[in-house]
């Protein structure tokens, strides 16, 4: 077997950027919302783009969860032990997730700076391969107005970096852009939340939301007491909220890294088979024709390192003729 050595400038690298749908069944906006009457844990409120309870193979798409730093909002875990509650860990979760420190608080921007509760959209990690594409992400929310939400990734020329990758600022608009009006999409209350597309996470601005819709809110209050209800009635809140807008539109992205290698072919190389069967039982080939003229039919391309080892193999489409009059270039292309 004959071999041909691979050189630096048969090599190029090049990456692109392959988008695709993130909710089930190929589907690029949810329009329709659900709940399982079967969840057991009010902590998180996983919800379906189809009712789980006619479909049994429904799966979740995302889930919704409310956090406080001081614990209100739900009944302490231990009552011996008050303020240690499920949205007290839900806050501390993401907090430090988030800003990579548990003594900071969510800042949202000017008129919130320190806020003290949030609500989190966490994305099914099943439905998104490497992040969430940011000109996509539109999310109509609806309370005693509708309100249509965006991330401000095309509004902003600079890229707010925090220990989840890559932050931008959740404000009225769509497709990436913020609203046009006095304020640029934001409220006195600052951003309606963090979109955080490395990790999947929304996470909105409930003083936000709960403003008046005179004011870019639509007056969704929190539910503050220290009883078992209050979790269940922040979660549910959050998710009528989005099941009256009806449209929650997003995909995902993926960077796919492709090696490409040039296998060179010159007119003298290999223009004779090596398969045995092409020589009778006196040596003698069975088509004399491909003495004078010999000819073979590439279909495979073998990348071998320098022991001589197989790491690769790539199949042609059609199988390529080859002979003294020809010379091949062959490009192979490696994803991972």
């Amino acid at each position: 077997m004959s071999y041909i050595p691979l050189n630096a400038e048969d090599f190029v690298v090049s990456a692109d950027s392959i988008t695709s749908t993130l909710w089930s069944n190929n589907m690029s906006i949810l329009t329709s919302f659900f709940t399982s009457s079967t969840n057991t844990n009010n902590t998180y409120l996983p919800v379906y783009a189809v009712d789980p309870s006619s479909n049994t193979t429904a799966l979740p798409q995302f889930s919704i969860a409310y956090g406080n730093s001081s614990g209100s909002g739900s009944a302490p875990i231990n009552p011996l032990i008050p303020g240690i509650s499920p949205t007290r860990i839900t806050y501390g979760q993401y907090r430090t997730l988030i800003n990579g420190d548990e003594n900071t608080n969510f800042n949202f921007g000017t008129g919130n700076t320190d806020s003290s509760e949030i609500y989190v959209i966490n994305i099914n990690r099943a439905n998104y391969k490497e992040k969430l594409f940011l000109g996509t992400f539109n999310l109509s929310l609806s309370g005693s107005t509708l309100i249509n939400l965006t991330n401000n990734s095309l509004s902003t020329t600079t890229v707010n970096y925090c220990d989840a990758g890559r932050v931008f600022d959740i404000v009225s608009g769509s497709n990436g852009t913020a609203a046009s009006n006095t304020l640029s999409g934001y409220t006195v209350s600052g951003s309606y939340g963090k979109f955080l597309p490395d990790v999947g996470l929304i996470i909105l601005n409930p003083r936000a939301l709960a403003l008046p819709a005179s004011q870019g809110g639509i007056d969704l209050k929190t539910d503050l007491n220290l009883n078992s209800n209050a979790l269940d009635n922040n979660n549910k809140n959050i998710f009528d909220a989005i099941r009256l807008g009806a449209s929650f539109q997003l995909n995902s992205e993926e960077t796919i890294t492709s090696d490409y290698i040039f296998v060179r072919i010159k007119n003298n190389d290999f223009n004779y088979t090596t398969n045995p069967s092409i020589i009778n039982s006196k040596g003698e080939f069975y088509y004399p024709s491909l003495v004078n003229n010999p000819q073979t039919f590439i279909t495979t391309v073998g990348l071998y390192n320098d022991n001589n080892e197989l790491l690769a193999v790539a199949k042609l489409s059609k199988p390529l003729v080859k002979d003294f009059t020809k010379e091949a270039l062959i490009r192979v292309k490696l994803d991972f």
